[in-house]
């Protein structure tokens, strides 16, 4: 979880939010929003795309972009392909997490596991959203 200000470089540095191409508007929303709880703060975009942006808990966000529109202007596809390996989720609790996508019926691809990274020792959990991009749970034990 998010602890406060670690950026001696800049002020306040976190993340503000991660930003997923759907594919499936009504798909990408259903899990954000029904499944994993994240609330809209803001609707926004172009004429020819519909953005959101989701407070994913803590403060931090999730911002959707629609699904490109044939026609659609070369200024809304700018970015379009950049990949996204994965992106992770904060948790205390990765396998009450994963069970909640998967009563949803997402695909879990990694079962919750403990594994030791470096000095950390976490629960990690891994599901494919809706548009293909691949969510990771990821829970902190020794802190």
């Amino acid at each position: 979880m998010p602890d406060g200000n670690n950026n001696f470089k800049i002020p306040v540095c976190g993340t503000h939010h991660i930003a997923v191409q759907s594919y499936d508007w009504e798909a990408s929303l259903r899990l954000y929003c029904e499944v994993l709880g994240m609330r809209v703060v803001e609707e926004f975009g172009l004429p020819d795309r519909k953005i959101i942006l989701l407070d994913i808990g803590d403060g931090s966000h999730m911002e959707i972009f629609a699904p490109i529109e044939e026609g659609a202007s070369s200024e809304v596809i700018l970015g379009d392909q950049v990949p996204i390996l994965h992106f992770a989720l904060a948790t205390t609790d990765t396998r009450g997490a994963i069970e909640q996508v998967r009563s949803a019926g997402y695909e879990i691809t990694v079962e919750p596991k403990e594994v030791k990274l470096g000095s950390l020792d976490v629960t990690i959990a891994f599901f494919r959203g809706p548009s293909g991009e691949m969510v990771e749970f990821f829970q902190t034990n020794n802190i």
